[in-house]
Parts: C-alpha cells; structure tokens; sequence
C-alpha cells in the first residue's frame, strides 16, 4: 500500500510519541508529584505529546488546557494557509504583499525578528522569505500525493523556480516594531514560516507554561522536543535523534541513532529528508530546499540541534542542513550553548565539541 507523506508524518510521529514516552523512563524513586500524558491532534497539523508531573490531575488538566489554548492561538498565528475569523495572521501579511503595511500580534512581530536574525546567522540559508519558491515545490508534492501511479509524479522545472526566486529578497521584509507593522514591498512575495514556527510556538508555549507553575514536563509537538526542568527526583529529560538511514513508516525505540541526551530545559529539534518527501524516477525530493540550487539541499541525511531555546533550534536545523558541514560547524562553534549533530549522506555522524557532555551516562 502507497503511503502518503501526511500518513508517513502520522505514523513516524505517533511512533516518536511511543519513544519520547520510553525515554521519559520512570523515576529512580517514587515522586511526590503524579506523572500524567496529554495529546493534542490539531496544531501544526502534526501530534503533540505532554508527560509532565504535577500535584493533582486537576492541575496537570489545567496546565494542558492552557499551553493547549497556546498552541492553538499560534498555530493560527502563524498559517499561510487559512483565514480565521477576526484574526490577522501571516497569510494576511501575504495577502497584503505589495498593497499595505499589516498590524500584527506581537507574537507574529517577535516571531519574524527571530527568522529575521537567523537569516543573517545562517548566511541566508534561513529564508522565511522563500515563499514563493517553497509553494511551488508544496503544489508539486501534494500533486504526488494524490497521484496513484508514481511514475506520474512531476518536478517543478528550472524556469519555475528561477522566476519565484526572483521574489525572495528578504530585505523586502519590512518590519516596522514602534508601529508593529509588516509589509513585503515586493508584491510577488510571500512568507513560509514553517522553518521557524513550530519551534517558537512550542518555545512560547512551554515558557507560559512555566510562569504558571508548570515545573516538570517534556514537550514534544511534531518532534519538536522541549523540556521544562527535571523529573520531581532530580533526574534528568532526555531526548533521542533518529536514525535516518534506518527510519521507517512505522519506527520504534531502536533505530535511535545515538544513545539518549539530557534535555533538561534545553529543545531538541532534528531536520531530515526521510518524512516529508515524494519520489520522481525512485530519486526522493524532500522539503528542505537549499537557497542557492532551488531544489532540496543534498548535503545531509538529517541535522538535530540541541539548544535552550526551541525557536532558535527549529531555525537553525535547516540553515545547516543547506549547508557544507565545515561552513556549518563554524556558526555551532561560535553559538553559545549550542551543539549539533549531523548525519551526511555517505552515513557519517559528526557532533559539535560539546554534543558529548549532554549524552547520558
């Protein structure tokens, strides 16, 4: 049976939740606090997973109610895709590009400074500015999906490309913050968060969560993992990185890559070419488009970056995956609290100076 890349994402992120339940472990002594699990189906269209402790289960519902109502708002937010009702979101920004400056929430506004920053971090490999060129590699997937017959299954041509490409100039991002404004001066521009999104959402969500009390939790939307704190007896969140030579529609806990890594307070967030794809004459095209070629970067299997912060870890992992690893392993050395591991696709794994430390013993 064809699966899809919605039903490949499914799977793979209803196996994760499995994994993030196993590497969550039972504490070394019984906690004073109960461990309870949520799941959430509708945000980021993907499954978000909660295991967090907490002092009743009126509690812990209360806190899921609220990061939950979190998700949601920014996962409205942040759609290129969808309007909703008395909400002005990014695909409002998109609608206006050309025409007039758009007043924004200021978690939009914050939002898109961060990509802002990481477009000049990454040397431009973080584009959130690339809309145009990302939708229509998004058409042609789609088209694939719905495609029974593989062999029909097309590729956007170069002129295609080349022409969008002439609309992604991110200095046409216009952010006034004293008005709270966003204009794209180029009326063929479009904006595509997905690189950034997800991982601040997630970022804001847990920090919220965190300033209403919630001190003991492991979040994972879509593989985006965070962890708020430790477990009640001290002991450590840890995460895993998955193997991306041995992925499959329906992994489990042992095609983890690596042994597993101390997250406590600190995101783990993997970029890859094994979820989100679609075969052209057997050759797969993955979503993760390099700048420079228009066509999906070649230079790694996957990338994970391991940092404190959720929304810097989602921006990060696709700048470096669309580029060399030296140019790569240069920015993770000169980031503080930053480490990274990469997976390239002659199946060598490298780490960061640090990657080591967080691995647990």
């Amino acid at each position: 049976m064809k699966l899809t890349c919605a039903k490949r994402l499914l799977a793979a992120v209803l196996a994760g939740a499995l994994c993030l339940s196993l590497l969550a472990g039972c504490s070394a002594k019984k906690p004073t606090q109960e461990r309870y699990t949520a799941v959430f189906y509708d945000v980021f269209d993907t499954i978000t997973t909660v295991i967090a402790y907490c002092d009743s289960e009126d509690e812990f519902n209360a806190q899921m109610d609220a990061l939950h109502a979190d998700l949601v708002a920014y996962n409205q937010l942040y759609d290129i895709y969808n309007d909703y009702d008395g909400i002005t979101n990014v695909k409002t920004i998109n609608d206006n590009a050309g025409k007039a400056p758009v007043e924004v929430d200021d978690r939009i506004l914050s939002m898109l400074e961060l990509a802002d920053r990481m477009y000049q971090t990454t040397n431009g490999k973080l584009n959130i500015a690339m809309g145009s060129v990302l939708r229509i590699w998004h058409t042609y997937r789609e088209a694939a999906e719905a495609n029974e017959n593989e062999a029909d299954n097309k590729l956007p041509t170069t002129e295609e490309l080349e022409a969008a490409a002439q609309h992604c100039d991110i200095n046409d991002l216009v952010i006034d913050e004293d008005a709270k404004t966003v204009y794209l001066a180029d009326p063929e521009m479009s904006l595509d968060v997905g690189s950034v999104g997800k991982g601040y959402a997630t970022e804001m969500a847990c920090q919220a969560a965190e300033a209403r009390g919630l001190t003991s939790a492991l979040v994972s939307v879509g593989g985006n993992i965070r962890a708020i704190g430790t477990k009640p007896d001290g002991t450590q969140w840890t995460g895993g990185v998955e193997d991306p030579w041995n992925a499959s529609d329906y992994y489990t806990s042992d095609t983890m890559l690596t042994s597993p890594i101390n997250i406590s307070d600190m995101a783990l967030v993997t970029s890859g070419d094994y979820q989100r794809y679609y075969v052209v004459d057997g050759k797969r095209y993955h979503h993760l488009i390099d700048p420079d070629t228009l066509f999906p970067a070649a230079y790694f299997n996957s990338v994970t970056v391991l940092c404190s912060d959720s929304g810097l870890a989602d921006c990060l992992t696709t700048g470096l995956f669309c580029m060399p690893l030296e140019e790569g392993q240069k920015i993770v050395e000169g980031l503080d609290g930053v480490e990274a591991l990469w997976c390239t696709t002659n199946q060598q794994v490298v780490t960061s100076s640090g990657w080591d430390e967080y691995l647990k013993k």
